[in-house]
């Protein structure tokens, strides 16, 4: 997954519907992102690494 995962899915046709930022102890801050694209959702969370630059993503389809 690239650096600017929101920006891909956002390119690809997505719609961000929602957004919640969850603090996961210490430094650590999870972005999720409710996609939407032609009746399906999906979830994009977004977390910086916690060694080197960068970030991590994952999706869940819902």
């Amino acid at each position: 997954m690239s650096e600017k995962p929101l920006s891909d899915a956002v390119r690809q046709g997505w719609s961000v519907v929602g957004y919640t930022v969850t603090d996961s102890g210490g430094e650590t801050w999870k972005h999720n992102f409710l996609l939407s694209r032609q009746g399906q959702h999906k979830v994009l969370t977004i977390r910086k690494k916690m060694m080197g630059e960068g970030v991590v993503a994952s999706e869940m389809e819902v």
